[in-house]
């Protein structure tokens, strides 16, 4: 048998043993599915809480079931490790570990970089390695190939096989999981592509598209992300536009969506969230420099949705005007800490930005989120208070930044002086005399 076909039977009859690295929002659920599909898996994390925590069969991810869990740790289907000489142990291997920007808004690849070279140091024969940690095009093929080939002595298509696979992780939609969620996948040749499709096609039920190389793979996932990066900065200056204008901007929104042809409906906010959205079309605008082009079209729309905050700022400032009190010691209630509605994840939440601002021009501010009772921003701990009728009657504003469904919007309503309400989640109040909309 070639060395493919070793490894392509151990997929099929689920002795190859699966290894990831990097147990959080995309990691930890990869491992969950790959378990329950009916793998060995081991995963790997630097931080010893979260090894511990999954070794305890303790949950730290909303979209995982505790039960699931529970029962592939106890069947020891499922253990964390610190050390990664646990690669020299598994067949595939999954890098899903963080591509933040710096702050230089660059790509800081080192995550990737440091967890390759850890692996190449236990690469073995008839082995797969996939990254699925969001990159720059190029990445697979001109950082990942060489460390692993340069640190092992072995052949990528020969010894082993490389792949990207983009993760498609949307915390919180109650439709589309890790498992049903549609997976693109690119091999450094066919051999690495057959196995990763293989692999993916054993452990999860949404379709598998299979491209012709990484690079393909990696800029898919930047195109989607992009996508969206623009059109929700469109929609911001549409909301901008709208408010100088005195129109709706959500019922112009809700008028456009009547078209059943050629228009997809993006909603404002106070700015972007999450870990891929707001960083990754960066990671194109920082490669494109190297084919010297700029992209105009991406930066404007990350100009936009990076000032929202400060415009939330700005238009609570108005607000008070017209009821005479000053933003300095105005106490501020925001509600909303997590970057979407109905999750406990805030990431880059432009919640902590318009926090951050209303308290550099003297504002009081409080803060409640039923999924977050405390975060930390640039290395200070904030602590959120109990959602009462007395913490929002000594409220001058309520800011509304994330439209969880747990909210009583009619209770805060009643006992609030006046909202801004920058997700329309009182869209369905009646009354909206003391609510002010985005």
């Amino acid at each position: 048998m070639t060395n493919e076909s070793i490894l392509a039977e151990k997929i099929a009859n689920k002795s190859a043993v699966v290894g990831i690295v990097g147990l959080g929002y995309v990691g930890l659920p990869l491992a969950v599915e790959s378990a329950k599909s009916g793998f060995n898996v081991v995963g790997f994390d630097v931080q010893e809480r979260k090894v511990r925590m999954i070794n305890e069969a303790v949950n730290y991810i909303g979209d995982i079931v505790d039960t699931d869990l529970k029962d592939l740790v106890s069947e020891g289907r499922l253990k964390a490790v610190v050390d990664f000489n646990f690669v020299s142990e598994v067949d595939i291997v999954l890098i899903c570990v963080p591509t933040p920007l710096d702050k230089y808004q660059q790509p800081d690849i080192s995550y990737v970089k440091k967890s390759t070279e850890a692996v190449a140091d236990f690469l073995h024969k008839d082995m797969i390695v996939i990254l699925e940690s969001t990159t720059y095009p190029g990445t697979t093929e001109e950082l990942i190939r060489p460390i692993l080939e340069q640190r092992s002595g072995l052949f990528c298509e020969k010894d082993f096989y490389l792949a990207f696979s983009p993760e498609r992780v949307d915390p919180g939609n109650e439709v589309y999981k890790t498992k049903n969620t549609p997976k693109v996948v690119g091999g450094i040749g066919n051999k690495s592509s057959v196995i990763a499709e293989k692999f993916y096609k054993s452990v999860l039920e949404g379709e598998v598209i299979t491209v012709s190389s990484p690079r393909v793979a990696e800029m898919e996932k930047i195109l989607e992300n992009t996508y969206r990066n623009i059109n929700i900065g469109l929609i911001n200056e549409m909301a901008i536009i709208c408010n100088k204008m005195n129109v709706d901007i959500w019922e112009v929104i809700e008028a456009a969506k009547s078209k059943p042809y050629g228009f997809q409906a993006f909603y404002p906010g106070p700015g972007l969230g999450g870990h891929c959205i707001p960083l990754d079309p960066y990671y194109l605008t920082w490669k494109a420099r190297e084919y010297d082009y700029h992209t105009r079209l991406i930066e404007t729309a990350g100009e936009i949705n990076n000032y929202m905050p400060r415009y939330i700022v700005q238009r609570s400032c108005e607000i008070l005007n017209r009821l005479n009190k000053p933003l300095n010691k105005s106490n501020i209630l925001i509600l909303g800490i997590a970057y979407k509605g109905d999750i406990d994840d805030y990431r880059e939440s432009p919640a902590l930005k318009v926090i951050e601002s209303f308290q550099n021009q003297g504002a009081e501010v409080n803060f409640y989120d039923p999924y977050i009772s405390e975060y930390v921003f640039k290395d200070k701990k904030y602590r959120g208070v109990e959602l009462t009728e007395d913490i929002l009657n000594k409220s001058d504003l309520v800011v509304i930044t994330t439209d969880h469904k747990k909210y009583d919007y009619l209770f805060i309503q009643r006992n609030s002086k006046i909202i801004f309400d920058t997700r329309n989640a009182t869209k369905s109040l009646k009354d909206k005399q003391n609510i002010e909309l985005l």
